[in-house]
């Protein structure tokens, strides 16, 4: 896809047109810890809300990537029976759902380690790798989680534009190594574009790069993928390659606010988290007992994984026919360029009750909506004309 976006018709879509985006946050110079940041050259963040947000009242909410169908009636009745083992430690369910996992990926029980969602090991990555700074390699736009928390601890970002189609600038990325490399971070498919790398290429670049620094490779979305292990960097761990990979239950799974997910890496870099952090502490017997249902509710997945194509198509072929070039979405949220002011489309389709994210990228804002239920695809379309006319 040219990176180009088609604009014709767009100028009669809104009187506001390309204005500068004066509320949004510049990525400059910042002063964190002793160390001075030097300009992150970026043009990519999130347009945050200048105006008051009333989530309860949204009618759509389609600004966090959530799973609209889960939790599956398995962990909600999984859940259900295990509060009253809430007053026991849940190592034993831990150690049950991380037997599951190694048997899944392949690897041993000791390149598995949970955590409250993939969000907070992708954190905890950030703590063990950044203690003295270095920088951090990643695709812009990328999702900013462990290069937020990385550039906190004294870390520096280096920024490898996507490519034309939206892929990694995997060539891009090996150019930026150096030796103050710390950590590759590759998000695929990619959040927030919903692009795609090929699989191949990267598994090449992975093994390559690997032998070098730590590559994490964040596979959240990669269950919306037909055939979706057939994707995944996991085998690298297991032929030894310093890889991690996370997942998480938050997605497809729909167990977003019960905050589960895991990484896999070799055993070393597992400890070298856990020897600072505890782990399966932080977890509670509800969420692990959620996750071992879900884990075996095969069907549920692959219902939720037809549904999000089914609607996804649907919202495609809607905001295509606008006139409005869609960046080919793998995941369970589209992102496309808008063709007004960023925070006045923002605060037009909240005051209607559709919660979105809105991003600018080189200076163009995008607006990024997750995939819905059928009916909540429907009033977003409607919405979304009613805001743009």
């Amino acid at each position: 896809m040219n990176r180009n976006l088609n604009r014709r018709g767009w100028i009669k879509k809104s009187l506001l047109g390309f204005g500068a985006l004066t509320t949004a946050p510049q990525l400059a110079k910042a002063f964190i810890g002793n160390v001075w940041q030097p300009t992150v050259k970026s043009t990519f963040y999130e347009i945050t809300p200048t105006f008051n947000l009333d989530e309860p009242r949204m009618l759509a909410r389609l600004s966090a990537n959530e799973n609209p169908y889960g939790p599956s009636p398995t962990v909600r009745t999984a859940i259900k029976d295990a509060i009253s083992l809430g007053n026991r430690y849940a190592h034993r369910d831990a150690a049950e759902l991380i037997e599951l996992i190694a048997e899944k990926e392949g690897v041993s029980t000791k390149h598995i380690m949970l955590g409250p969602g993939s969000s907070d090991l992708l954190e905890k990555v950030a703590f063990v790798s950044f203690p003295a700074g270095g920088n951090i390699v990643s695709a812009d736009p990328a999702y900013m989680s462990i290069i937020s928390t990385a550039r906190a601890l004294g870390a520096i970002w280096k920024p490898v534009k996507l490519t034309a189609d939206y892929a990694h600038d995997l060539n891009g990325m090996k150019e930026a190594i150096d030796a103050d490399t710390k950590l590759i971070y590759v998000c695929n498919p990619n959040n927030p574009t919903g692009s795609i790398t090929n699989s191949d290429q990267l598994h090449q670049f992975c093994s390559d790069a690997s032998s070098k620094v730590p590559v994490f490779v964040d596979e959240a979305y990669l269950e919306f993928l037909d055939d979706s292990q057939s994707h995944s960097m996991v085998n690298l761990v297991a032929d030894g390659a310093d890889v991690i990979v996370a997942r998480t239950f938050s997605k497809i799974h729909g167990m977003a606010g019960l905050r589960i997910g895991y990484i896999v890496a070799q055993p070393e870099r597992i400890a070298s988290i856990t020897d600072k952090v505890r782990s399966t502490m932080g977890l509670c017997s509800t969420s692990l007992k959620g996750a071992l249902a879900s884990f075996m509710d095969e069907a549920f997945l692959h219902e939720c994984k037809s549904l999000n194509s089914s609607c996804r198509k649907y919202l495609v072929e809607e905001i295509t026919s606008l006139g409005y070039e869609v960046i080919p979405s793998y995941t369970s949220f589209v992102l496309f360029p808008i063709a007004m002011n960023g925070q006045a489309f923002m605060k037009g389709m909240y005051e209607e009750g559709v919660s979105i994210r809105v991003f600018s990228i080189e200076d163009q804002p995008f607006c990024r909506v997750s995939i819905g239920t059928m009916e909540e695809m429907e009033y977003f379309v409607e919405v979304f004309k009613k805001v743009t006319a």
